[in-house]
């Protein structure tokens, strides 16, 4: 998927991946409003796999599918405010979604296919974010069989319906078929937000033909079966009782979600606000995120006049495709090094307002829309370092980045090379810092920083609103090391080098490990436990070696599974 604008560069020969698509370009999915009522229809296009080899057959899908689909869920939210209800349903009248495309798990990489997986989740995650958010309820409407990764996007919705033809069923097979998992959270959200029985999950789990009519229902699989001559009429019926139940605005306009402007080369990643050099030399990405270059607008009209171009908005929609882009298109790069460039007091200004006017469903969306793409950062497989220097304007949400690093750097005083009016380098905690940006498991950074410590997460807190220079922001804490201007760039430079000379695995694992602490939600369970095991399995011969599973499928040839359990 590439801008129809921009002759995309190639990365290590093959054409980078773009996430950038919109309404008038769906191959997959069909969108269309009523109202209060959003109907996406998933209408696959089997000739249009993001990949050559395979097709997407039975509404099965690929990364290229997921992406529409993230799209839409993103433009329900901003560009139609009068939304109350999405019905997710299929074009085709007996099949809803046959999953992920097994011919295409089959030939991808092990990288792409956890990339995949860990994207297919964010998606489904921000359905209920949204849900649970924003007011807007999503109706999974299964015309016709889903199964996989099409039973696991109905279990991100809020209510399920099944029609009740004596044929069509919910089933999550890839056990039984594939020997791999459900990718996308389907064995976590089926026990802990269906709350199906263990026993019953387990049986459900390994009947590669699903479950069907009244017992669907009974064992909560699904909220109700319908009989097919009043489909129709029933899901119209049920969309208006959400719609009553919905805390979403019904009146006023969205905004528009224009194309994000992008310039790549082999070497460097250009937005607006955010710009990223790779340096494939040392295997790593400097990103430097710019704070607003004009004051906050003085009410919510103004906000609302700007739409996109409105700062928090725009820089977190660069930042989400950035992470994106580098997630999947630069798996060398495995160190990312975070900047900011700007003013503080502007940055904790656009804060202010954001918060005093949440109550607006713009800016309660925007709030939202960065703390989804902070979450996207933490569960990313790159090494962050945040590097605090004279000019930066890490404070409130920007300081988010610093507090979601594994290691920060704040210089002590200035460099000796600047002008003798320099300002040294502070960092600014705000409100933002203290709840609205949590991560997958509730807790704020600065809780998880200071998890079992509540002494030092007090003082921090008390310095809220404060410029905190290095020898005091290191003391409390709130960043690793405050070197000076001589040591500076020694310490720096043998960080970033050692971190490129140890085992990419290893830090992987040790980074997840030491980012995720204190309660367990759905959530984390989803990204630490399923996404952890389905990256082990993808990697074992059972699943994806010479006569593995993925592999032997449809041929007619019998798998001889391993049987040694490890």
């Amino acid at each position: 998927m590439t801008s129809p604008t921009e002759a995309p560069h190639a990365t290590h020969g093959r054409l980078p991946v773009d996430f950038r698509v919109e309404p008038s370009g769906y191959r997959h999915w069909r969108l269309s409003i009523d109202g209060q009522v959003a109907t996406l229809a998933m209408d696959v296009d089997e000739r249009a796999g993001l990949e050559p080899g395979y097709e997407l057959k039975l509404n099965s899908y690929d990364l290229g599918v997921d992406i529409e689909l993230y799209d839409a869920v993103q433009r329900l939210r901003f560009e139609h405010a009068e939304v109350r209800v999405v019905i997710v349903t299929s074009a085709n009248p007996r099949i809803f979604c046959a999953g992920a495309n097994i011919r295409m798990l089959a030939s991808a990489s092990h990288a792409s296919k956890v990339n995949f997986c860990k994207f297919t989740n964010e998606t489904r995650n921000g359905i209920e974010d949204a849900t649970a958010h924003s007011g807007q309820l999503y109706l999974a409407a299964l015309n016709g069989t889903a199964s996989g990764g099409g039973y696991e996007l109905a279990l991100a919705c809020d209510h399920i319906m099944l029609v009740d033809d004596r044929s069509s069923a919910v089933s999550l097979p890839e056990v039984p078929l594939l020997a791999v998992l459900p990718g996308t959270g389907g064995l976590t959200r089926v026990v802990e937000k269906r709350g199906v029985r263990r026993d019953r999950a387990d049986y459900f789990a390994t009947r590669s033909e699903g479950i069907s009519g009244e017992k669907a229902v009974a064992w909560r699989l699904v909220d109700e079966v319908v009989p097919r001559p009043k489909w129709s009429e029933t899901v119209a019926e049920r969309a208006a009782e959400l719609a009553r139940r919905s805390t979403r605005r019904a009146d006023g306009s969205g905004i528009t979600l224009d194309s994000l402007a992008k310039n790549r080369t082999e070497s460097r990643i250009a937005y607006r606000w955010v710009s990223a050099s790779l340096d494939r030399g040392r295997r790593l990405v400097e990103i430097t995120i710019q704070g607003p270059d004009r004051d906050v607008p003085t009410d919510v009209a103004g906000m609302h006049a700007l739409g996109a171009e409105f700062w928090p908005l725009g820089m977190t929609r660069e930042l989400d495709d950035l992470i994106l882009d580098l997630r999947t298109n630069e798996l060398d790069l495995g160190t990312w090094v975070f900047r900011t460039r700007g003013t503080a007091e502007r940055v904790l200004g656009y804060d202010e307002f954001l918060l005093e006017h949440r109550g607006d469903w713009l800016a309660n969306e925007i709030i939202l829309y960065l703390k989804r793409t902070l979450k996207r950062l933490d569960v990313t497989s790159r090494s962050l370092i945040a590097l605090i220097e004279p000019g930066s304007c890490f404070a409130g949400s920007l300081l988010e980045l610093a507090l979601a690093a594994d290691r920060s750097f704040q210089l002590a005083g200035v460099f000796e090379d600047l002008d003798s009016d320099a300002r040294p380098a502070a960092l600014t905690l705000d409100a933002m810092n203290l709840g609205p940006l949590s991560m997958g498991s509730g807790l704020t950074r600065l809780q998880s920083r200071f998890i079992g410590d509540d002494a030092s997460l007090s003082a921090v807190m008390e310095r809220s609103g404060q410029p905190l220079l290095a020898e005091e922001a290191e003391r409390l804490g709130v960043v690793t090391f405050a070197p000076d201007d001589i040591d500076w760039d020694e310490e720096v430079r043998l960080t970033l080098e050692e971190r490129s000379s140890f085992s990419p695995d290893a830090l992987t694992g040790m980074e997840a490990n030491y980012r995720f602490v204190g309660p367990e939600t759905m959530e984390t369970k989803i990204f630490a436990r399923l996404s952890a095991w389905q990256n082990w399995i993808f990697s074992r011969p059972n699943a994806t070696g010479p006569e593995g599973t993925l592999r032997k499928y449809g041929t007619g040839q019998k798998v001889q599974f391993d049987p040694t359990r490890v």
